[in-house]
């Protein structure tokens, strides 16, 4: 007599179904609420029961909390927002969320935003993107307001550059991949649509002549040790500015990168975790930053004492004259005044950053050194940003093979026997 088969435990109302298919995975349903207001059925997948129960736990979970999932008959409007204000506000930096949010306002819902999730094929995402190279952006977004482009009947043109393209569609192709991923969208048809390889921007640093003159003209300036950072360790803008003095130590001679000071919309001023991982990072500074920095703290002391009950103490290294952090727009305004006092041809605080970069490569420090130096996550990203200086490097090369190559000659001029 065969034993008999364990009753299965019943499952509580409104917890799904949940069985095995015949290609042996495990497939889990139940009801949640969409982004268009109602309630559907929803499925998902797992190699085992537990995983596939955990999944649709989870999404039903999320569902109860007031997050809606998306539906392949919602807009593509209502999808992005959905995304933008449940999804991608919890996995990027509120700085990157801000300019996603613009892009979706301004570019893709004008253009996408009445069709059906659902429905969006490759050759709606090319056409929009066509549309965005070909047409008049004064014209398209109304911003005319000055009767010189389409409302004087000549277009002016202003078309999007080819790194913007990219980028819009970057944000399109990030906001339907969470689609497939939730099941909703069998495949991502932005991937399918290339939006071309513009050629990198080609920037253009300070020459060693034109750095030196800088660090010059800077001295006996109040931020001078921060120019002096800049140009000699090519930390970011915003790492200088959220630098502590309990990140260096001035024994040792090293700093240790934690942190970055960023204005954004919902907080002002405020500091942020670095840009990656890899961006957190210590490193050796030279000689001449350690003096500078030295110099850096007793002009701050006087400071302090000169602000009396007026100084704001906030631990950062870089502040106003009353211990407030600096606001990176108004140090753009100081570098700017800073260049045309030394003579120089107007670039951006980045370009300090590609400068110590350039100087290193053509010095023949290894791209691996710069890499750790600067905080790149791959090396590809440090090869692929300096390309501009390869050819002066190839050069270098060749004439040091060439002269390596040439014969020995005797003060004749004949060449030495052997």
């Amino acid at each position: 007599m065969t034993a008999p088969r364990p009753a299965r435990k019943s499952r509580a109302n409104g917890e799904g179904t949940v069985y095995q298919r015949k290609d042996g995975r495990w497939e889990a349903a139940g009801y949640i609420l969409t982004t268009n207001g109602t309630r559907k059925r929803t499925r998902v997948y797992g190699a085992t029961r537990k995983e596939a129960v955990d999944r649709l736990t989870e999404r039903m979970a999320a569902s109860n909390r007031g997050l809606p999932a998306p539906a392949a008959d919602c807009t593509v409007g209502v999808y992005l927002q959905h995304w933008l204000d449940n999804i991608a506000v919890h996995q990027l930096r509120e700085t990157t969320h801000t300019r996603y949010h613009a892009t979706v306002r301004l570019y893709i819902t004008p253009a996408l935003g009445r069709k059906k999730l659902g429905r969006l094929t490759a050759k709606d995402v090319r056409t929009f993107l066509n549309q965005l190279r070909n047409t008049c952006q004064c014209c398209t977004r109304g911003l005319d307001h000055q009767g010189v482009c389409c409302t004087a009947g000549a277009c002016c043109g202003k078309q999007l550059s080819p790194l913007t393209i990219i980028y819009v569609h970057s944000v399109l192709k990030s906001a339907l991949q969470h689609a497939v991923r939730e099941d909703e969208l069998p495949r991502n048809v932005a991937r399918n649509v290339p939006a071309g390889t513009p050629r990198p921007k080609r920037t253009e640093p300070l020459t060693a002549a034109e750095a030196r003159q800088l660090l010059q003209t800077a001295e006996g300036h109040r931020l001078h040790a921060m120019f002096e950072l800049a140009l000699r360790t090519g930390l970011r803008k915003g790492e200088l500015l959220g630098l502590r003095w309990t990140d260096f130590d001035l024994d040792s001679g090293t700093v240790s990168i934690r942190r970055t000071l960023q204005r954004t919309t919902s907080h002002g001023l405020t500091t942020l975790p670095t840009k990656t991982t890899n961006s957190e990072r210590r490193i050796a500074l030279p000689t001449e930053c350690l003096r500078s920095l030295q110099d850096h703290r007793q002009r701050q002391a006087r400071e302090r004492e000169r602000a009396g009950d007026g100084w704001l103490e906030t631990g950062y290294v870089f502040t106003t004259s009353n211990g407030r952090p600096i606001d990176p727009t108004n140090l753009t305004r100081t570098f700017s005044t800073l260049l045309r006092d030394a003579g120089l041809r107007r670039i951006r605080f980045h370009d300090l950053r590609h400068t110590a970069a350039t100087l290193l490569l053509e010095q023949g420090v290894e791209l691996v050194v710069i890499k750790e130096l600067l905080g790149h996550a791959h090396i590809g990203v440090t090869a692929t940003v300096y390309t501009h200086v390869r050819p002066r490097l190839q050069h270098q090369a060749i004439n040091t093979l060439t002269n390596a190559l040439r014969p020995d000659t005797t003060p004749g001029g004949k060449p030495a026997s052997r």
